[in-house]
């Protein structure tokens, strides 16, 4: 039976194969005959991509039902090759190929649900234990069909309507039009693959037998991810016309954060520029540094919670340079508007905050900077030019000058020259994936699309099974030298606890590339530390919510720490001092908190960093899951 099952599978792909030749199903054409279409935007191919690869994957949860002479898994096969056609049309371009395929799709996962849902299929799966496998089997019929029917036809219809032409700003204008269009569609597409994942989540796997548990396991994983693309996807595209100004002129602070002086969201504060944007048309209409256009405030501008100011007292509200000594920047957004409202009398809407690496990356997309006081800035000479040159061959005054024209050159890149639409994409995805990119929004609404993103720079308010643990890196030497800093980090889980808790071990390595000598007054700053090329660093170890920081070690000897509590984590700070081609390592032990009741196994950590001017070495090792015994 098996063989048959076989050789039909490839009869069925012989024909299909057949089928695309003759374009019975849309093939994308020949390079050589290819008519030059619209440029699409890959963002959405990708997410189409992700959610047509989840449907292929649940393919492999029901091969063992057509090897047993069953219509549903032919059906299926036939149907997964044709989603492979479908991810291959939607990246190329191809709409009107992938809306042919998409209809013949229909029709075979369709099928295959009709297939699991005659009275005979239906009784098997009523029988305990062995039928099992059958419902399973059916969930996931209807889950790719009800997918190819809700989810995909509107992603389709979406990549159509946006391309990259509409991003590309024309004369300084975004046109905002094709958003509006592709708004409701991946709306409608979000919601199905919410609906689809908690249908699959509901599958009970116990008595499965192993193949049907791994497509279903496998299938899990993607619409997971599935679901995290789509729901990114409404959240932008409800929120990025609103805030080019679909509805009314709107303005936002845009902070350059200095990475050669380090602050937990990456850098201290440094140029400053405030842009309006109103009905996609964006300008500058303010610019400055933070040290000289917002100075610093006899107490603090906005009322600090008390364990914030014990922590980073007073300071944290005064002086703009400290306002991110915490990592949680919807608190370093709201002390920026208000510091920026009581020097000017303008309340901006919103707070942007992003780094010159992340300027670096958009570079290699629109080309480069033109600065008039010097040479252009590319994307490989911003981080060396912005960092470390400018402070070792400028005076105070010059480095003000400098970093205005700086910050309006690359702003003048981003918004005003031609470039490849998608390389800037995905480059701006990078940064953002790195933190380099943080955003706070004064709309509640708003701000609400923005939280539970990379944007939102803030650590999870709550846990579940998934402990994540803080580092955050504060410069105390007053210079500019965390040019020269290197940094690892290695976290370790250990025992378990009977409340399902458990033990971490972090183990931080800062390192110190700085030469002995030569280096400008510029760089070595005020030298905080005592010598002009050591650096001091406050390292502040956030543990996972509702954990505890037990201790700490610095270099295999016992060391004291600053302890609070911000947001419900546990804080550990310890400053190291570092000379010139040293390493200090930094061991600090915690707990994470006990699952709630009802939560699933614990699972193992992960690491949250200051973004710095280098990427971090981060490893984690793999643990078992933590159970509560109760």
């Amino acid at each position: 039976m098996r063989d048959r099952v076989e050789s039909a599978g490839r009869t069925i792909g012989r024909r299909l194969r057949i089928a695309a030749a003759k374009q019975r199903f849309g093939t994308v054409p020949s390079p050589r005959g290819r008519r030059r279409r619209p440029r699409r935007l890959r963002g959405l191919r990708r997410m189409v991509a992700v959610v047509v690869v989840t449907a292929c994957l649940a393919t492999a949860a029901v091969w063992w039902i057509g090897a047993r002479g069953l219509g549903a898994g032919e059906h299926l096969r036939t149907a997964g090759l044709m989603l492979r056609q479908l991810q291959d049309q939607v990246e190329q371009g191809d709409i009107d190929a992938a809306r042919r395929t998409l209809t013949a799709l229909r029709r075979e996962t369709g099928a295959a649900r009709g297939e699991t849902g005659d009275v005979g299929f239906r009784l098997g799966a009523a029988v305990p234990v062995a039928g099992a496998d059958l419902a399973a089997v059916r969930t996931v019929a209807v889950t790719v069909d009800d997918l190819a029917r809700d989810a995909l036809p509107p992603l389709v219809e979406a990549a159509g309507v946006v391309d990259l032409d509409a991003l590309t700003p024309r004369d300084g204008r975004v046109d905002l039009a094709a958003f509006r269009r592709a708004a409701p569609g991946v709306a409608r597409a979000a919601t199905a693959v919410r609906v689809a994942r908690q249908r699959v989540d509901a599958i009970a796997d116990d008595h499965l037998m192993s193949q049907t548990r791994a497509g279903v396991t496998e299938l899990r994983a993607g619409l997971e991810r599935a679901a995290r693309i789509t729901d990114l996807a409404q959240r932008f595209s409800v929120l990025l016309p609103a805030m080019l100004g679909a509805g009314g002129p709107r303005t936002y602070l845009l902070l350059f954060q200095n990475l050669a002086e380090a602050r937990a969201t990456g850098g201290m504060p440094g140029a400053f520029l405030v842009v309006e944007a109103d009905d996609g048309a964006v300008r500058i209409i303010d610019q400055g540094t933070a040290a000289t256009g917002l100075g610093t405030f006899d107490s603090p501008v906005l009322p600090l919670d008390p364990a914030l100011r014990a922590l980073y007292t007073d300071s944290l509200g005064q002086h703009p340079a400290d306002i991110n000594l915490t990592p949680h920047f919807p608190t370093v957004a709201s002390l920026a508007r208000e510091m920026y409202r009581r020097r000017t009398g303008r309340t901006v809407d919103a707070v942007l905050a992003t780094d010159p690496v992340a300027l670096s990356y958009v570079l290699g997309a629109t080309g480069p900077a033109e600065v008039s006081s010097g040479e252009p800035l590319w994307s490989d000479n911003a981080v060396p030019t912005l960092l470390s040159e400018v402070y070792a061959t400028m005076t105070p005054a010059e480095q003000d000058r400098y970093f205005a024209v700086a910050a309006r050159g690359a702003f003048d890149a981003l918004v005003g020259q031609a470039r490849d639409m998608s390389q800037l994409v995905q480059q701006l995805a990078r940064a953002m994936g790195e933190r380099r990119v943080l955003l706070w929004n004064a709309d509640p609404a708003e701000q609400r699309l923005i939280e539970g993103t990379t944007l939102d720079g803030q650590l999870p308010t709550t846990d579940g099974t998934t402990p994540t643990v803080g580092i955050f890196l504060n410069d105390r030497t007053g210079a500019k030298l965390d040019y020269y800093l290197t940094y690892a980090a290695e976290l370790t889980a250990m025992n378990c606890r009977p409340d399902g808790s458990r033990e971490l071990n972090l183990r931080v390595t800062l390192g110190s590339t700085a030469p002995t000598k030569g280096l400008a007054p510029g760089v070595t700053g005020e030298a905080l530390a005592g010598e002009r090329y050591t650096m001091r660093t406050d390292v502040s170890v956030f543990s996972p919510t509702g954990g505890t920081v037990t201790g700490a070690r610095l270099d295999g000897a016992p060391v004291p720490l600053v302890t609070g509590i911000e947001r419900q984590r546990s804080v550990g700070i310890s400053t190291v001092d570092l000379k010139p081609g040293s390493f200090r390592t930094l061991e600090v032990t915690m707990l994470t908190g006990a699952p709630p009741a009802g939560a699933g196994p614990v699972l193992g950590p992960r690491i949250w960093t200051s973004p710095g001017v280098r990427p971090w070495n981060v490893n984690v090792q793999p643990a078992e899951p933590c159970r509560a015994r109760r």
